[in-house]
């Protein structure tokens, strides 16, 4: 009877640990069908994308001399970049890189009594290759007889003056003319002198008349209008 009851117990232990490890077998499967299901199901980490921003600002400098008196619609011209572009995937475009562009555009002041020129920039030479580039002029800092224009079109404008200078200008202008008529032609050359001195001043003042020229090395702030793309070689 001792033996009987041994041989059972026995074989109770020998089943309870069949069951254990068929129970811990099924319950690893389905972990592992688990995260299986969760990593196919789940959204990939998010990647940073090739491209220097739209809407990003940074400094040139013109490595040619434009002027509405001279230049030609169709005239190329070249840039340095002065600050550094960086890429959302950590891409850096250096300063001192070169970008290429030409006149789109121009209104000599003789046409309109205001001179305009608009600049297009067309490709930027990066270590990736000849990139096209699409921007605009957002501001000329440091110098004062110009400005951006408002089309956000690349359009550069001789800058206005304040109505005040204007004023002060066209007074002196008067004055001087009008002494310089009367000393050659008397009460009616004062007069003259005094209308056209004024008149010269005023245009001299408010930018009236004057071509535009930029010179070598202005500065000029560019805005990107579209993403720059940048991919890594």
């Amino acid at each position: 009877m001792a033996q009987e009851k041994t041989k059972a117990g026995s074989t109770a232990r020998k089943w309870q640990g069949i069951f254990a490890a068929v129970t811990l077998l099924a319950l690893l499967s389905l972990a592992t069908a688990a995260a299986g299901q969760t990593q196919s199901t789940g959204q990939a980490p998010a990647t940073a994308l090739p491209n220097v921003a739209n809407g990003t600002r940074f400094l040139v400098k013109l490595d040619d001399k434009l002027s509405t008196r001279k230049d030609k619609v169709g005239k190329k011209f070249d840039l340095k970049t002065l600050e550094p572009l960086v890429a959302e995937n950590g891409v850096v475009v250096p300063p001192n890189t070169k970008i290429k562009g030409h006149v789109s555009r121009i209104e000599p002041a003789g046409l309109t009594g205001r001179a305009r020129i608009w600049l297009s920039f067309d490709e930027i030479h990066t270590k990736q290759g000849k990139l096209p580039i699409v921007a605009h002029v957002s501001s000329v800092p440091e110098e004062h007889s110009v400005r951006a224009g408002e089309s956000r079109e690349g359009e550069i404008e001789a800058r206005t003056s304040k109505g005040k200078q204007e004023a002060q200008a066209a007074a002196a202008g008067a004055a001087i003319g009008a002494v310089i008529g009367a000393t050659t032609k008397g009460g009616k050359g004062a007069a003259w002198g005094a209308v056209l001195g004024g008149a010269a001043g005023f245009l001299i003042a408010s930018g009236m008349g004057q071509e535009l020229e930029l010179q070598k090395g202005t500065k000029l702030e560019l805005e990107l209008s579209r993403p720059l793309y940048v991919a890594r070689r």
